[in-house]
């Protein structure tokens, strides 16, 4: 029931953008028929929801959902670009400035800085970062004094993040060579489609570790509704995706990997609770835990675990939404220290939607876990 408002916010603030558009052509006189402007650009907002629904297939459904994927970013920054536009040409009228002088400056400034966001927000989507986090754990590891973790969550292969920034994940495991390779969750955007169809499988089957390479369910993994083909196409490259269960690595350290929240209310046999989960577990071995949304820190702390990796937020991914993650999560980036677990979780290393990031970076995590 809640989509019928979002719908209605999202319509409102189109029409508040298209109809700057369309005073814009007013003002200079563009000869262009407004009923096909309205037309033109109820297909551009729109495009994303067509591109995925079944009224279009191929290429032009593909292409239509890279459109409107990157749409959400220029409607954001628009809305708020042309709320202060506004504002400021109220400030001129009250003045007693010209229409004519004022209205175009304040146009072709907020486009220029429409045109500034995005390239920047480009940049620093395809441009990673590693972020590295060194931890201590309270436990002995006979024959193991340190455990060295590549962390990458959120790659969202699809459409758009595809084999080119997936190469530079592989790349940095075979340059630095972790212990131990996690994946925490949304390996896909949602559709496994385009996974296979531009052969991910042959650039993902190169991220090896000598202690292995997992993974867990995010969110995206259950929207596609595919998770039966995508456990299949990981595990024939050799990594292992783990739905509520344990595996012990080298019989010492102990990862362990949830379900997604999303299984809590997807109709199937939900998940279990970090403390089921565990309860078999030896709680003399270091526990290192992946549960791709940031939920439950003090219950997973009860639970025995030592390092708990999720991902989920993308810290907003283009500002100002990190202020707004920043709020509903207890950690919606970085690190923290919940008793005495520790607590990763990081902003992604693809990108969902738009490949736009402001007050966030695409990153690679890199930890080293130290035994005492």
């Amino acid at each position: 029931m809640n989509f019928i408002p979002v719908l209605l916010l999202f319509v409102l603030i189109n029409g508040y953008i298209g109809g700057h558009g369309a005073f814009l052509l007013a003002h200079y006189g563009a000869a262009f028929p407004m009923t096909l402007y309205w037309v033109l650009f109820a297909v551009l907002v729109f495009s994303y929801l067509i591109g995925r629904s079944r009224l279009l297939k191929g290429p032009l459904g593909r292409l239509l959902k890279v459109i409107g994927s990157y749409y959400f970013a220029v409607m954001e920054f628009a809305f708020l670009l042309l709320i202060a536009a506004d504002l400021i040409a109220l400030a001129c009228k009250l003045a007693g400035a010209e229409p004519g002088v004022y209205i175009p400056v304040l146009a072709w400034g907020a486009a220029a800085v429409l045109v500034i966001l995005l390239l920047r927000g480009s940049w620093n989507a395809w441009t990673p970062v590693v972020r590295k986090y060194e931890l201590e754990v309270n436990k002995q590891v006979r024959g193991m004094k340190e455990l060295r973790v590549m962390v990458a969550s959120d790659i969202h292969l699809g459409n758009i993040v595809g084999k080119r920034h997936l190469s530079k994940l592989v790349k940095h495991a075979e340059n630095t060579k972790p212990d131990l390779i996690l994946l925490p969750g949304d390996v896909i955007d949602d559709s496994i489609e385009p996974y296979i169809r531009n052969g991910m499988s042959e650039v993902m089957r190169r991220l090896k570790a000598p202690l292995g390479t997992y993974a867990v369910l995010g969110n995206h993994e259950y929207y596609g509704g595919h998770i039966e083909e995508y456990v299949k196409q990981m595990e024939a490259i050799g990594i292992k995706v783990l739905r509520d269960e344990t595996v012990g690595v080298q019989d010492a350290v102990l990862i362990a990997g949830r379900k997604d929240r999303t299984a809590e209310r997807s109709g199937g046999s939900g998940r279990l609770s970090a403390a089921e989960l565990l309860k078999d577990a030896d709680s003399s071995r270091p526990i290192i835990m992946m549960d791709h949304q940031p939920y439950q820190f003090a219950q997973t702390a009860a639970a025995g675990v030592d390092v708990l990796l999720c991902g989920h937020t993308h810290r907003g991914q283009f500002a100002p939404n990190h202020w707004i993650t920043r709020r509903l999560f207890e950690l919606d980036w970085g690190y923290m220290r919940k008793e005495a677990m520790h607590v990763v979780v990081s902003s992604g290393f693809g990108s969902w939607g738009p490949p736009i990031r402001l007050a966030s970076r695409s990153e690679i995590v890199e930890l080293v876990i130290r035994f005492d």
